[in-house]
């Protein structure tokens, strides 16, 4: 184990943060890493416990506490305290396909399982995720990530549709498996919302393209542009593939229900749909994330880093966006509205609100929700730090709803809020307003953050599969009791499979990549007993 008495020698000491008005000047990541002797010490935190909840993904009052990918954080923590860093990156890498995606964006649910940050133990978490990060970011750094090309071929082809995290994970497990995968992405680039959902200061965009060509030196094939369902047919896909598996995610974005909204014209450009200044997120964010690629490529052979008031510049030309200057109101207080606002402030907004519906968290845990159960807690994310720091407060307000949209000549000029609440009518938990609580914000830009109703149907409906209540492809197999899906990742139609968000719903690029290795799992299954 590591240091018996780590976790009482070693204060917990995260990753480092640039100030706020520092890292808005542009989009780069923001996590100062530590040094390998500071990094070995954090592990040396971790206590080997008997029953390390860490990575036992426990369902609990249904929310999951610990990491869905089970990953064996005592052993690889223990790994690198002791300097052993390919043995750790080994460990992490048998049950953890991306940790450099994860160890950035996951909300770290194995820490809010940790033991050492018990009310009984109380000496905070390990920092297990960025140990995590350090581990492979070490790997790759030591050449020890380099590609691993299977030695015999099955003769089996497969074919993914979607190159997000699940499609990636379903690939490069049945790539490493001797199967023939080839990759179908309707984007130019692989990644899903890893590419262009979550912006790069949380998620540089050459993390990803580092691991693509890692996977592309392995065998693994990558067609992109390639719509299955518009410019590429399902029964083509059929025809020529022993298997498939149906990895586009959960895109069917949640509208908004407002009066006048039928009074917006549309200002579309290049594919994004700008309804007379309402837009909704991850169409904003993949737009933005397009620009600072484009701008920052456009200026790398001068050796020159791309501005924010480029990166504007260009969203305005090739977008039709303009964000300086602006007052923008966003519709959602999650992880996604977050990312609007960092980037919202990044572009030059005026000001930034985000409306919530739902009440304010509590600063510490209340009394029914005790560890190790996930904290339904306040957070302050980066985006509203800055906030705070740029314009002197929280961008979010809670218990709030937009019931009202004015416009003129087809443009927003301002919104109607109104304060809402959940209440029992009829046996049933309904939202409704309080009356006489109408306020009215300035608005240009209107970014609609309010989540997901399931999968884009078309791919769906060209394979024809069916979908569940919830507007995702619906699965009716059979799982062991510690998969991440009952009733595994087999479609209503032979040899067709499905995983991630498309499967499951909106859901964490860590449930994402699970759902992918276990899908890949029970491909390989499929595929194996047909060979028998």
């Amino acid at each position: 184990m590591a240091d018996a008495n780590g976790f009482m020698k070693f204060e917990r000491i995260d990753n480092g943060n640039v100030p706020p008005l520092v890292r808005i000047g542009n989009f780069k990541e923001f996590h100062p890493k530590l040094d390998e002797e500071a990094r070995r010490q954090q592990a040396a935190r971790c206590m080997n416990c008997g029953v390390p909840l860490c990575g036992s993904a426990l369902k609990l009052k249904g929310m999951v506490t610990g990491c869905p990918l089970h990953n064996f954080i005592p052993e690889w923590n223990d790994a690198l305290y002791n300097g052993q860093f390919d043995m750790a990156a080994w460990r992490l890498l048998k049950t953890s396909s991306f940790p450099e995606f994860t160890g950035r964006v996951c909300p770290a649910l194995c820490e809010k399982a940790c033991n050492c940050g018990s009310p009984t133990v109380g000496q905070g978490a390990v920092t297990i995720h960025d140990n995590e990060l350090f581990i492979i970011e070490k790997a790759f750094a030591t050449g020890y990530m380099k590609p691993q090309i299977p030695t015999v071929r099955s003769g089996k082809k497969i074919a993914v549709v979607g190159a997000g995290p699940s499609g990636l994970a379903v690939a490069d497990y049945l790539n490493r498996r001797g199967h023939s995968v080839t990759v179908y992405e309707r984007e130019d680039k692989a990644g899903g919302l890893l590419m262009y959902g979550i912006p790069n200061m949380k998620l540089e965009k050459w993390v990803i393209d580092r691991r693509i060509k890692l996977m592309k030196d392995e065998g693994v094939e990558f067609i992109f542009n390639a719509d299955v369902g518009h410019n590429i047919s399902a029964d083509h896909l059929m025809s020529e593939y022993d298997a498939l598996a149906l990895c586009c995610g959960a895109k069917k974005a949640r509208s908004l229900n407002a009066k006048g909204i039928e009074y917006l014209a549309d200002y579309s450009k290049n594919g994004l749909t700008n309804k007379g200044g309402m837009i909704f997120a991850v169409d904003f964010l993949t737009a933005v994330t397009k620009c600072v690629i484009a701008t920052s490529k456009a200026l790398e052979k001068i050796e020159i880093e791309a501005t924010n008031g480029q990166i504007a510049q260009m969203l305005d030309q090739n977008f039709g966006l303009e964000i300086a200057g602006k007052n923008v109101v966003i519709v959602g207080g999650g992880d996604t509205g977050n990312d609007c606002c960092g980037s919202a402030i990044r572009l030059g907004a005026e000001s930034v609100t985000q409306i919530e519906m739902m009440p304010c968290p509590p600063l510490k845990r209340a009394e029914n929700n005790p560890w190790p159960e996930w904290p339904k807690v306040l957070k302050v994310d980066y985006g509203a730090e800055e906030s705070i720091e740029k314009f002197g407060r929280d961008p979010r307000v809670y218990e709030s709803t937009i019931k009202e949209v004015i416009s003129q000549n087809g443009r927003l000029t301002k919104i109607v809020t109104v304060e809402v609440e959940f209440q029992m009518i009829d046996g049933k938990r309904q939202l409704v307003e309080r009356k006489g609580t109408e306020k009215t914000l300035p608005c240009d830009l209107l970014l609609v953050a309010a989540g997901f109703t399931g999968c884009e149907e078309y791919t769906a409906k060209a394979f024809d599969v069916e979908l569940s209540e919830r507007g995702c492809v619906k699965s009716l197999g059979q799982a062991t009791p510690e998969s991440a899906s009952p009733n595994g990742y087999a479609s209503s139609r032979e040899k067709i499979f499905t995983a991630g968000d498309m499967h499951r719903g909106q859901s964490l690029v860590v449930w994402a990549i699970a759902e992918g290795r276990e899908c890949a799992q029970e491909i390989d299954n499929y595929l194996m007993k047909a060979a028998d």
